[in-house]
C-alpha cells in the first residue's frame, strides 16, 4: 500500500509492504530533497539542528533520520526510516520539526521540493 498525504503542513509518505507468508509490515523509508536560497542555508542548518536534537531524545530503535548537504551547498537531502506509520506520524508532528518545515517553506523553495518513497532491498547492518 502506498499513500502520500498533506496534513497540517506535514507531508507524509507511507509505504507498507506486507509479506504474504507472515503479514509482517516493513518499515517506511523516505528521501526528501530541496534547494534553498544561499542566504537561507545557515538558518536551515540551525533549524535542522534544533529538530535533530529533539529527535535524539526519542527511541533510536524506532526510526532513523539523517540530513545531508549536497556539493552545490544549497541542496539538502533528508533520509528517514520509520518502524511504522504510527512512529512516522509521531516524529513528524514534533513542534521543532513542524517549525523547521514552516521556515523552510517560507524561504522560497521554487518547486524544488521532491519526496520519494523507497523500497527496502537490504543492508550490511540491521536498519530497525
Amino acid at each position: 500500500m502506498f499513500r502520500i498525504c498533506n496534513k497540517n503542513n506535514i507531508i507524509l509518505a507511507v509505504i507498507i509492504i506486507e509479506n504474504s507468508y507472515s503479514n509482517k509490515k516493513y518499515m517506511i523509508t523516505v528521501k526528501v530533497t530541496y534547494t534553498v536560497k544561499p542566504e537561507f542555508v545557515e538558518a536551515n542548518k540551525d533549524n535542522i539542528s534544533r529538530f535533530l536534537n529533539d529527535f535524539k531524545k526519542l527511541s533510536p530503535s524506532e526510526f532513523r533520520y539523517n540530513v545531508y548537504l549536497q556539493e552545490d551547498g544549497i541542496t539538502f537531502l533528508h533520509f528517514s526510516t520509520y518502524k511504522n506509520e504510527e512512529i512516522q506520524k509521531q516524529i513528524l508532528n514534533i513542534p521543532s520539526f513542524k517549525s523547521f518545515q514552516e521556515e523552510r517553506d517560507k524561504s522560497g523553495l521554487d518547486d524544488t521540493h521532491k519526496l520519494e518513497v523507497l523500497s527496502y532491498v537490504g543492508s550490511s547492518f540491521d536498519i530497525l
